[in-house]
């Protein structure tokens, strides 16, 4: 084998064959030609990927293996790491993307040419876009010769699909097999943070990460990235490359420490600084010329980076950075803020609801500020926006789980017709609960507290009519509950043995179609709504929507089609009825398309959702657990039978979206009276 071939474990071996882990637990004991392990450990071990192809194809086990598959499990398994895999794979997919006649010399080239031709043409195209001096070197031609198979593969799958889409298709993959390991701002918080940014011009993200904010920037002239990580720093300049022909200037290292955009004077600046760090230099950059509004605390790392921000823009430039909310009020970064609001450079604290981005259980701040001209007045007044209450009723505004439940089209006009209409000169209009501009000398006491609830004005609460309205419904609902409730179980005696197939056989027979769900993203007009996994758990309509570029091909769902949640151990399982129909299959959800000759959808879901049945399908990490949608088991049964089966399980689920609605209303009953009790409306 060659020695830096790529390697698969038996999780991928069951991605490649469409097959439980299980199935390739049994291959291995069974099949004495199987082949033997080349790396990782005993209990975890590595495979050669080329060597089980050819064995799957021998054994009849794998008709064609799809390209972006072949793709991303040649980089999973590189031995470079997948990282330095993906840095070398998107040089190739820029070098395709901006030199296309370029390539197909390269590939015909003999393989001991293979990798210094594709180094020249590389260092060409890095050096045009990134310039000299760069955080994106070019990889020697030994690395390039190294992971050849894996470039091969990638060009011809951007041939299909295109550079940008193979690309954004192989970082989600990897972000999503490494989820602990990056914080990422989602596309509609980043989309948020660029609107109040407004026209981006030179923009900079100084704690850059994956590249988000940068790529959700306004009509940038230039794009300026730099991040802690090397790696990260690289692929987010390669990414922004493949995205827009604005000049990229990235730069690796801790940006408060070791700037690499020293002396820049940006027009924007987007930044999602990391939170609650404690070793951020305190000590060695005591008197470093950024404090202009006070030295922070050891403490308040976050309130170095509202300043490092700052110390980067050019007079009236713009910064909007995400914060955790706990920097508005604590008691050790109060001087530094009493000195943002003296000197007029902090504009506007916006709350988030609770789920807008990670840690998902807090609700973060926006923070907006704008370096003051020299000699100009300083504000008068700061805008405060509270968009807690915009949380969705099934929320409730706590936070758990919300993160698909946000109503973003509101949070986006609360938040921008707040922000505009202050920033044009005058003061909006206040709005009780949600706005406010708030005289600065307010502002200015002991505590210079800037959480925007303790400034605002209450907002107006549910009176007496809306309340008896919520009552009404929820007698209603009440009703319909006990009319649905299901008559006493009869049992069935001692159970009988029955025969079963796993979804994964009856996929493989025809019977069904098994597919996984990859959309998701920021809102934009005219495209179908996405399906999140929230949605489904919640049972509510489609709330996303795609991105601009998508790697996966998107998945429509039909009437009848079956739809699962993978994480937390898929106990919710839901039948597409027709109000879904066009919707696109969000992550981490799997579609189960019936014949309906052969299997009847509710049949299917009910049996899918058996406890016994989940829990023989499920693997567990250490938080939660992760469903093997093909190891699921149904009973073989008549399609008489199955329609049986399906009716009961029909009234189940009219019965639960029965308790849930009347759970929902009971929730704002209670919460409305206990609103009007204390405030006066409502007698005792």
């Amino acid at each position: 084998m060659p020695e830096n071939a790529a390697e698969v474990t038996a999780a991928g071996i069951a991605r490649l064959a469409g097959v439980g882990r299980a199935a390739v637990s049994n291959w291995r004991r069974r099949h004495p030609d199987f082949p033997k392990p080349v790396g990782g450990t005993e209990a975890s071990p590595s495979f050669a990927l080329a060597e089980i192809e050819q064995w799957l194809r021998d054994q009849g086990k794998l008709a064609e293996v799809p390209l972006r598959e072949r793709v991303w499990q040649q980089l999973a398994g590189d031995p470079a790491g997948a990282v330095t895999a993906l840095v070398r794979t998107a040089c190739l997919l820029l070098a395709v993307h901006e030199r296309p006649t370029d390539w197909p010399a390269l590939a015909a080239a003999p393989e001991e040419r293979f990798g210094t031709g594709l180094a020249v043409v590389l260092d060409t195209v890095l050096e045009r876009r990134f310039g000299t001096s760069r955080a994106v070197p070019t990889p020697s031609p030994q690395q390039l010769d190294d992971s050849a198979p894996l470039l091969r593969a990638a060009a011809e799958l951007a041939a299909a699909t295109g550079a940008r889409q193979t690309f954004e298709f192989l970082l989600g993959r990897h972000l999503d097999a490494n989820p602990r390991q990056y914080t990422l701002t989602p596309a509609p918080a980043a989309e948020l943070m660029a609107d109040l940014a407004g026209d981006a011009g030179t923009v900079l993200d100084p704690a850059c990460g994956t590249g988000a904010l940068l790529r959700a920037a306004r009509r940038p002239t230039a794009l300026c990235a730099q991040d802690a990580d090397p790696d990260l720093a690289a692929l987010t300049a390669l990414r922004l490359a493949l995205h827009g022909g604005a000049p990229v200037r990235a730069a690796g290292g801790d940006a408060l420490r070791s700037d690499g955009h020293e002396g820049l004077a940006a027009d924007t600046v987007l930044c999602h600084p990391p939170f609650n760090e404690r070793n951020w230099g305190h000590e060695e950059l005591a008197y470093d010329p950024r404090w202009e509004y006070g030295f922070p605390a050891r403490t308040e790392s976050e309130l170095a980076w509202v300043q490092h921000a700052l110390a980067r823009l050019r007079p009236g430039g713009t910064a909007v950075l995400l914060m955790p909310p706990a920097v508005a009020s604590r008691r050790s970064g109060r001087r530094v803020r009493a000195g943002l609001l003296r000197r007029g450079a902090l504009r506007a604290v916006v709350a988030l609801p609770a789920g807008a981005a990670p840690p998902y259980g807090i609700p973060l701040h926006l923070w907006v500020l704008r370096r003051p001209a020299p000699g100009g007045p300083p504000a008068s007044e700061l805008l405060l926006v509270d968009t807690a209450a915009l949380a969705s009723p099934e929320d409730g505004g706590r936070g758990d789980g919300a993160r698909e439940r946000l109503d973003w089209t509101a949070v986006r006009t609360a938040v921008l017709d707040a922000w505009r209409a202050f920033d044009r000169g005058g003061t909006p209009p206040e709005a009780p609960g949600v706005s406010r501009a708030v005289p600065v000398l307010e502002l200015l006491d002991d505590e210079v507290d800037l959480t925007p609830a303790r400034s605002l004005p209450p907002p107006a609460a549910a009176g007496t009519a809306e309340l008896s309205r919520v009552a009404g419904d929820l007698s209603r609902a009440l009703s319909r509950a006990t009319a649905l409730t299901p008559a006493p179980a009869e049992a069935a005696g001692t159970a009988a043995s029955r025969p079963s197939a796993t979804v994964g056989e009856l996929a493989r027979a025809g019977a069904l179609q098994l597919r996984s769900g990859g959309a998701g993203g920021s809102p934009a007009d005219g495209r179908p709504p996405v399906l999140t996994e929230q949605d489904l758990i919640a049972g509510r309509p489609p709330s996303g929507t795609l991105p601009d570029a998508s790697g996966e091909e998107p998945v429509l769902i039909a009437p009848g089609d079956v739809l699962v949640p993978v994480l937390g151990g898929g106990a919710f399982v839901r039948v597409a009825d027709p109000s879904l129909a066009g919707a696109v299959l969000g992550r981490h959800l799997y579609l189960l398309r019936p014949d309906p000759a052969t299997l009847d959808p509710w049949f299917l879901a009910g049996f899918l959702r058996g406890s016994a049945n989940r829990r023989q399908a499920s693997s567990h990490a250490s938080t939660a657990s992760r469903l093997d949608v093909r190891r699921l088991q149904l009973p073989r049964l008549p399609l008489a039978e199955q329609r049986r089966y399906g009716e009961r399980f029909r009234a189940l689920s009219e019965f639960e979206d029965a308790l849930r609605l009347a759970g929902r209303l009971g929730d704002r009953l209670v919460q409305g009276l206990h609103d009007g009790l204390t405030d006066g409306r409502v007698l005792p």
